[in-house]
């Protein structure tokens, strides 16, 4: 009976409760950040751009791999993510102290436009048919047909302003 009264004292009790207020006052600890990551990726096409509100405090916006999404900041704490190439990169933003706000993941898809996609054997050229199908620029392209293509655009851009042709 005696040792049965001394394994039921109070003193695991006493242990245990500290133990408790010891891992409670830890979590407590821990240093985390405002926001977590969002786990839903934001979806760009390219050629598109997609808006979003930048949390409060926000001093520093990183964009992980700026060959595939781009930021530009805007008044009111707006940013416009445009894609620019296919792929997945990230975008964070911090505060003065580096503390995560924001963590997204960018995934930059194909275009959402009724595109074709001709093959000559292993030249490739685009088209955007809505209604009518009018020559694209398009990342795959033959370098040749895109080349073309881009100089014309720019081209057309230019006598637009007011410029010379180049």
């Amino acid at each position: 009976m005696t040792a049965f009264v001394a394994c039921c004292s109070h003193r695991p009790r006493t242990f245990r409760a500290l133990g408790l207020l010891f891992i409670a006052a830890a979590a407590c600890a821990i240093h985390r950040p405002a926001l977590a990551a969002d786990p839903t990726p934001v979806i760009v096409h390219v050629d598109q751009a997609k808006v979003l509100k930048l949390p409060e405090r926000t001093a520093t916006l990183v964009v992980g791999n700026p060959l595939i999404a781009d930021a530009a900041v805007q008044p009111g704490g707006i940013i416009v993510i445009t894609a620019k190439s296919y792929g997945v990169t990230n975008l964070v933003a911090l505060d003065r102290t580096g503390t995560t706000l924001m963590e997204h993941s960018i995934h930059v898809l194909g275009p959402v436009d009724n595109v074709v996609v001709l093959y000559r054997g292993v030249e490739r050229e685009s088209y955007s048919c809505m209604p009518n199908c009018e020559r694209r620029i398009m990342l795959g392209d033959t370098p040749n047909y895109f080349t073309s293509n881009l100089n014309q655009t720019g081209n057309l851009n230019s006598l637009a302003q007011g410029g010379q042709q180049k």
